[in-house]
Parts: structure tokens; sequence; C-alpha cells
């Protein structure tokens, strides 16, 4: 295990139930299985992440399979650039787990062992997801503030979460892969409809990372049909729901099945030689 403590940044040992440091720092399992590595002084609010109704939300509209396209995707260049040498991987922003377990499936071979981490700042996600996947490492931890020693992981996906740059560099190993996807120009464009009187597709920017060199990106464009529900479900776990109106959300609700644009970038980097 590679947790470190996020107060003194000393590694931490496991004694039975709870993880300890040489500065007696103390982190309790819970009966989940996952541990809480988010000290109180580093939350931004009482209950940050996701609240459990989006949750909810995203459990039920990704359990449907509308985003299984871009999840294989994401599994295919893990495969395809992981280095059996860096056999640990870790998720940030994980949610529920629902792409963490899948990716330990799709890389485990019988001579391949992923240790895989799954990483998210809401402890309800995390909950749950430590319950329905008992053989991923889960914890409860800042995007900002990683949980783990220097060049401790090997590679990394990261699915919407923020994370600076520097972090990503510390942790990951020489030559580690970080895998990033984030929406592309005409993504959900008709749920932007439902809310903004004008939708601009924005140019797709290159994320500002010096330490890495770009080796693959590639553009996913699919439609998703989805019922009046599906699509309120997947408002729900958008940024969008902030803005949009109970008159929308009702409307959506009821609206008939209907195209929606999933529109995804999926990049992979390699960390340079330090």
């Amino acid at each position: 295990m590679n947790y470190q403590c996020p107060l003194c940044f000393h590694p931490l040992i496991q004694h039975n139930q709870s993880w300890k440091c040489t500065n007696n720092h103390q982190f309790d399992c819970a009966k989940e299985g996952y541990v809480n590595l988010l000290p109180v002084q580093h939350k931004r609010s009482k209950d940050p992440g996701d609240s459990a109704e989006m949750m909810q939300s995203r459990r039920q509209f990704l359990n449907a399979g509308h985003y299984d396209l871009m999840r294989q995707l994401v599994a295919d260049k893990l495969k395809q650039y992981i280095s059996k040498q860096n056999n640990t991987l870790l998720d940030i922003g994980c949610g529920e787990g629902y792409y963490t377990d899948y990716f330990m499936r799709q890389l485990t071979t019988s001579d391949f062992s992923p240790i895989v981490y799954g990483l998210d700042v809401s402890k309800v996600a995390i909950r749950y997801a430590a319950k329905r996947y008992p053989l991923v490492n889960f914890c409860v931890a800042s995007s900002h503030r990683l949980p783990f020693a220097e060049q401790s992981i090997g590679a990394i996906v990261r699915i919407y979460a923020p994370c600076k740059a520097e972090e990503l560099a510390r942790v990951l190993q020489n030559n580690g892969i970080l895998v990033t996807v984030t929406p592309a120009p005409k993504h959900l464009q008709e749920l932007k409809q439902l809310i903004y009187s004008e939708v601009k597709l924005h140019p797709i920017k290159e994320e500002p990372l010096p330490q890495f060199k770009l080796l693959d990106e590639t553009n996913l464009n699919y439609s998703m049909s989805l019922t009046g529900h599906e699509a309120f479900e997947l408002l729900q776990m958008t940024p969008f729901a902030w803005r949009a109106s109970e008159e929308v959300k009702q409307a959506l609700k009821q609206s008939n099945t209907q195209n929606y644009t999933a529109d995804f970038m999926i990049r992979v980097y390699k960390l340079m030689e330090k």
C-alpha cells in the first residue's frame, strides 16, 4: 500500500483496522473497507463532493450503459500504454467505482494483477464503492492533496476530475501514464440548449501539463437515445443542474425519448523522467 499521511506526509502503516504514521496520526478503516484520508481542516464544506441524490442519478444513468463506449475506450488505452512494471493504478474522482472496477478487471490477466486505488472527496460515494467493489482500495481524499508517496503510482485515470499538474507529476513514477477524459465541444449540447439562450461550442484546448508528453488524443462522439427520465438523471449528474430551473427539470423528466450527443476527448500522457 502506498498511502501517506495527509497531515505530515509520512508513510501510513496499517495496524488492524487503522492506518498510522510515525507521528501517531491515525485514520480508521470504515466497516465497508475504505479509509478516510480527508482531515476536517482540508474540507471546504461539511460534506464535500456529490450529494446522495447526485450519486443516485449518476449510478442509474451509468448502470444503463450510456457511457460504456467511453469506458471501454479508456480501458483500451490503459491496456495499450500501461507498463507491466508499473502495476499501480489510481482513479481520481472515482465516484461509486463504476469505472474503477471495470479498469481493474480489464487489466487483470494471468500474468498481470494491478493494484488499483479509487479516490474521491465524496464520502457517500466512496462508501458505496467500497461496499460494491471490495477488491479495489478506496479512500476519501482531496484530488488536490493526493495521499500517496512520491513516484508510487504507475498510471492515473482522471475522468472529468480536477487535479493539479504538480500533484500528478509528484505521485507518478518516471514514464508513468496519465489518461484524461474531458468534454469535447458538442458534449450534451441538447441539454445546454434547454438552459442557455445561446450555446457556444468552445474550441478544444490541451490542458497545460508541462512535465508530460502527449502520446495519444482521441475524440469519441456518439448519439445516446434517452428517455425523459434518463435525460433528467443525466442533467442531475452534471454542473448544468445548478443552472436549470425547476420548470426545465420537470419538462425534461416528462419529455419523450430523444437523442443526446456524447462527445469526449480522451488523451494519454507520459510523465517525462525527472
